[in-house]
């Protein structure tokens, strides 16, 4: 696994529902953050920090808070161009055609476009890193959300968004259309889904772990 591949393992794991693994596994975190990225490091180290401050139920209590409670805090990462709208739907197709391209589906619980699995995809295949690229405007919305929250969990999605060109002047524009104006509301119905599990081969394959 490069440095790259390293960093976008790591933000998967630390952008998921803190369980207990994630405290007794802050050493191993610590290591990996080292072997990301130079521009990563900082954003993955500030993150660790706070991690390692403060007591696992706040954690708990701030990550619900954060990304339950909030829907401009939403880890889906259509949503912010989206919102709950019919268009999401045409968005989910060219999330599963670029997992199909790779030859690996995502598990069954998750929608395609929830990050710690788009991560994770990045993590085992160029495709996955290559959907990133283009998703790259929809991550910046969702940093510049948890930036407003003031959640220390910005600077995971700072770290990701280091690993990635910037912003051109047309989507920069796009973004701040977007930010001001907020996800867009038609309902569609889109039920609740389970924390993110792995991605497996579509014929037995590869399983991401």
């Amino acid at each position: 696994m490069n440095a790259a591949e390293t960093a976008c393992k790591l933000a998967s794991v630390l952008l998921q529902y803190p369980r207990p693994a994630l405290f007794e596994g802050a050493d191993r975190l610590d290591e990996a953050a080292r072997a990301t990225p130079r521009a990563a490091r900082a954003g993955f180290a500030a993150f660790l920090a706070w991690l390692r401050a403060e007591p696992p139920g706040e954690v708990v209590g701030h990550y619900v808070e954060t990304f339950d409670l909030r829907h401009r805090c939403a880890l889906y990462l259509s949503y912010h161009r989206h919102g709950d709208t019919r268009g999401r739907g045409m968005a989910m197709l060219a999330y599963k055609a670029a997992y199909r391209r790779a030859g690996l589906l995502p598990c069954e619980e998750e929608l395609p476009d929830f990050l710690p699995l788009v991560l994770e995809f990045a993590a085992l295949h160029p495709e996955g890193m290559a959907l990133l690229r283009r998703r790259r405007a929809d991550l910046d919305l969702l940093r510049r959300s948890l930036e407003a929250a003031g959640t220390p969990y910005t600077h995971v999605v700072e770290a990701v968004c280091a690993l990635l060109p910037g912003l051109r002047r047309a989507e920069l524009r796009a973004v701040r259309a977007l930010w001001e104006s907020g996800p867009p509301s038609e309902e569609v119905g889109l039920e609740p889904f389970a924390p993110p599990e792995y991605l497996s081969g579509l014929t037995g394959g590869q399983e991401a772990r």
